[in-house]
């Protein structure tokens, strides 16, 4: 049986602005072009998942529930719009649970490759933190591309441009179109 090739998506930063900890669902959090990028993954058979951390709920900012709800609402406008998201899977640990799931820990794309039977070394990793490339990579993905939206630009300069990405792009689209392109493809 073929395995599925998904694109990993990480949340805050890349899909919605990242404004700290917010559990209300806005629109207008959407970060440009973000729509239109899911729309190009689905129209190539991609399955489009989001791996995001949630850390507000171990620090009791929100709940769990509130994080079930914003990523129902967030689901259904996207698809409202004609872009489909496949899952979205979340951590909702703090950095010092120790828990397989938090990035850049492995533990979400690792479930998400038994739900969907996904391809992992055919499959791609965007984010705009270290921790969403390491993920990428620990995971086994194909390419792992950090976008310079959210904290993308502050996380190469920290890093004095040392991560260890296949790719950098200016946003989710951007990133997206990188995928069709040759360059990519031939890596």
């Amino acid at each position: 049986m073929n395995k599925n090739k998904a694109v990993f998506i990480d949340r805050d930063g890349t899909i919605i602005q990242d404004i700290g900890y917010e559990s209300k669902w806005d629109r207008k959090l959407l970060i440009p072009g973000s729509i239109e990028a899911i729309k190009l993954l689905n129209e190539k058979r991609f399955k489009v998942i989001i791996v995001t951390n949630q850390a507000g709920v171990a620090k009791g900012y929100f709940t769990e529930e509130d994080v079930i709800l914003f990523h129902k609402l967030m689901k259904e406008y996207l698809k409202s719009k004609g872009a489909i998201i496949d899952a979205i899977y979340h951590c909702p640990h703090s950095p010092d649970d120790s828990c397989d799931c938090r990035k850049p820990k492995p533990g979400m794309l690792k479930k998400a490759e038994k739900e969907f039977n996904i391809g992992l070394s055919s499959s791609y990793m965007i984010g705009d933190k270290k921790s969403d490339i390491d993920t990428g990579k620990s995971a086994g993905c194909k390419i792992a591309i950090l976008v310079l939206t959210g904290h993308g630009t502050r996380e190469l300069e920290n890093n004095n441009y040392n991560i260890n990405c296949d790719f950098v792009a200016e946003n989710l689209y951007d990133a997206v179109m990188s995928i069709n392109s040759k360059w990519i493809i031939t890596i």
